[in-house]
């Protein structure tokens, strides 16, 4: 059963982009700016720059950054917290870190403030037995108390309660008839695991940004409605699948890195297409730069992303690691005369000064402009048109004339300090981890990647770039074609051999019906549903945990041993046959697959020329290692399959553009994929 016409849409911090499947498979596309007071404006936007209605529209599938932004700027939601008595501290206490390591001074303020943290006697053991009864008067009490301080949102958060959640239960129960809306969260349902700081952080930014999500969506879905449109809307999650809105906003901390879990989705589904299955995701954006690492075909997961210092969320999402380093990072000079690039960015508004919003400052892409790379005539969304001469002048003033460079000079070395920020993140997710960057090909998109991904490969080692059809769109693609997926995780916290027999299955077990029963209630249409089981296993006394994956739900405890040292070596290249294992949390992923189709739809066949040189459109100055060059420009559309370009060279398309370094070797492959040898 086919989605019908399907819409996949990306809100990023610049542009909004949106991929259209129609019930023909032909793909249209838009990319219009993101309107930042109200997201949902551009939304409705792009699908009307697509040449669509919502009225027409089967199945839309959104990618939001309005989670992750609201983190990142606290602009929060007004949260209250409940806690067990003597622990109101936990969230400012945390693990003893500082917010500078290794300076004398730092400050750090809680997501919730501490006359906002309320206590109530009630204590379950780590066993889940009954320490003190819940008293629920006091719970009345404070709950009251809270709600009439203004509080929007509501957390329950108890000790042990990933050991026993009946007291949170109950309090749950007691809460919501009380609390004057349905922003109520329990710590349990969100995450049963033990370390009650993380867990309390998680549900604090569940509570906090649940309101601001809530009234996005809803927004969303009415002006969709008076537009016609009758069907679900699905919204991704910060772990590569997708979930209903009508539930999105109960657990909607999970969609924090949504926008960036999209990008590495549609990488996996790239890969998959071109016989690849080890890449290094590479996202530049406007305002920063995204990057995850995807081993055998699958995108590496933890559940242990800290989006901000002291704020934990152990909720599994793709790993991504964010540098600020975008396309609107301002280059600047701090108090010691030395060259700065971010992570202040000029974001979309006002934006570089090539844009022509009011932007003063030199950014990576007004450098881009100036040394030949990015052509000011294709630039998107430019307000007024702003004259190279008028950028150059900048850079002038502002870096060229106090470092003693020309204006070239300077531009590049703001370029060389941008990649230097870059490369620090892909060595983050490759070398850190233990995986060398010669085993996987960087797989550049965004609407900047294509411009940086040869010089930063060469810097690093990587024998192959990889740039998808539609760069710019590619985290729109994710959303097209994004799974159904639900996660779980319960703690377990005993030595492997003390765990009763069937214990372990029947947890597994647990987790997969009601992951099931979800994925079917919200399926649209569904080729397949998959369930993986895993364990984060440590021998006893280690802190660091190691994610086996378990290929039964039975298995025999031995075998489990026998898996956990497997892992343990290939990570650690150590062996410790005379420790036992402890399992400490068991997890379980259920992913509803939806219907796939070839992305060599992306291509235009329209467009695409028989000869290669048909695709030629000039030549244009381009600065690089030093000196100018005479680089050959490209149309990419019309680019035939199998065509070879030598650089120096620059690939334009409607949505980025490809550098080709001098020396280095693209050739174009059978769904429209650059593949460059840098």
């Amino acid at each position: 059963m086919a989605d019908g016409i399907v819409a996949g849409i990306d809100v990023g911090g610049t542009f909004t982009d949106l991929l259209l499947r129609a019930a023909d498979g032909r793909i249209r596309l838009a990319k219009v700016p993101t309107t930042i007071a109200n997201q949902a404006d551009g939304v409705l936007a792009a699908i009307e720059a697509a040449g669509a209605t919502p009225a027409t529209l089967d199945l839309i599938i959104h990618g939001t950054t309005a989670t992750t932004n609201a983190v990142l700027e606290r602009k929060l939601a007004k949260v209250g917290l409940v806690t067990t008595q003597g622990f109101r501290d936990v969230l400012e206490l945390g693990r003893r870190t500082r917010p500078n390591p290794y300076g004398l001074k730092g400050t750090f303020e809680p997501l919730v403030p501490r006359e906002l943290r309320r206590e109530v006697p009630e204590r379950m053991d780590a066993r889940g037995a009954v320490v003190t009864p819940l008293d629920e008067a006091a719970l009345t009490r404070e709950v009251r108390a809270l709600r009439d301080a203004g509080c929007e949102s509501l957390v329950i958060h108890f000790l042990h309660a990933y050991a026993n959640p009946a007291h949170e239960r109950r309090a749950g129960e007691i809460a919501r008839a009380i609390w004057p809306n349905g922003h109520v969260t329990l710590g349990h349902e969100l995450l049963s695991e033990f370390r009650e700081y993380e867990r309390g952080t998680t549900a604090s930014v569940n509570a906090a940004v649940q309101p601001v999500l809530d009234r996005y969506v809803t927004r969303l879905q009415e002006q969709l409605a008076a537009r016609g449109h009758k069907r679900d809307l699905l919204v991704m999650n910060g772990n590569g699948g997708t979930v209903s809105a009508r539930l999105v906003s109960r657990e909607a901390a999970k969609t924090v890195m949504s926008g960036p879990a999209s990008g590495v989705m549609a990488a996996a589904a790239t890969l998959a297409q071109t016989g690849l299955r080890n890449a290094i995701t590479y996202d530049m954006g406007g305002t920063s730069t995204d990057v995850a690492l995807i081993a055998g075909g699958v995108p590496e997961v933890s559940a242990e992303l800290s989006i901000a210092y002291g704020l934990p969320i152990h909720l599994p999402m793709v790993d991504v690691r964010t540098v600020g380093a975008g396309g609107g990072s301002i280059a600047s000079l701090d108090r010691a005369g030395m060259l700065r690039v971010g992570p202040e960015s000029a974001g979309s508004t006002p934006g570089p000064i090539c844009y022509g919003r009011g932007g003063t400052r030199p950014t990576i892409t007004d450098a881009n402009i100036i040394l030949g790379r990015l052509d000011p005539a294709r630039l998107l969304a430019v307000a007024n048109p702003v004259s190279l001469d008028s950028i150059r002048d900048v850079f002038r003033h502002d870096i060229a004339e106090p470092l003693g460079m020309s204006v070239e000079q300077a531009a590049e070395a703001v370029i060389r300090l941008g990649n230097v920020h870059m490369t620090g993140a892909i060595r983050l997710v490759s070398l850190s981890k233990g995986h060398d960057p010669r085993d996987f090909c960087l797989f550049a998109f965004g609407g900047a990647g294509p411009l940086h991904a040869v010089a930063l490969a060469r810097e690093i080692g990587i024998p192959e770039v990889l740039v998808p059809a539609r760069p710019g769109l590619t985290n729109a693609l994710g959303c097209l074609v994004a799974d159904l997926r639900q996660d779980f995780v319960n703690t377990i916290n005993r030595g492997l051999f003390e765990i009763p027999e069937g214990e372990i299955a029947a947890t597994l077990a647990a987790q997969r019906d009601r992951g099931i029963a979800m994925i079917q209630a919200d399926a649209p249409a569904l080729e397949e549903i998959v369930v993986l089981h895993s364990a984060e296993m440590q021998f006893r006394g280690q802190t660091h945990l190691i994610r086996v994956a378990l290929p039964r739900a039975d298995m025999a405890l031995t075998d489990i041993q026998k898996a956990f040292e497997a892992a343990y070596f290939a990570r650690f290249r150590v062996e410790l046959p005379e420790i036992r294992a402890v399992l400490v949390n068991l997890l379980t992923t259920v992913i509803g697959r939806r219907p796939s189709f070839p992305l060599s739809a992306l291509l235009d066949p329209d467009a695409r020329q028989g000869d290669v040189e048909a695709a030629r459109i000039g030549e244009r100055a381009l600065y690089a290692d030093g000196a100018w060059h005479q680089a050959t420009v490209w149309q990419r559309e019309r680019l035939p399959e199998g065509a070879v370009l030598h650089g120096p060279a620059i690939i334009q398309q409607a949505d980025a553009t490809t550098v080709l370094e001098p020396g280095s070797r693209a050739i174009v492959d059978v769904i429209g994929n650059l593949r460059v040898a840098p």
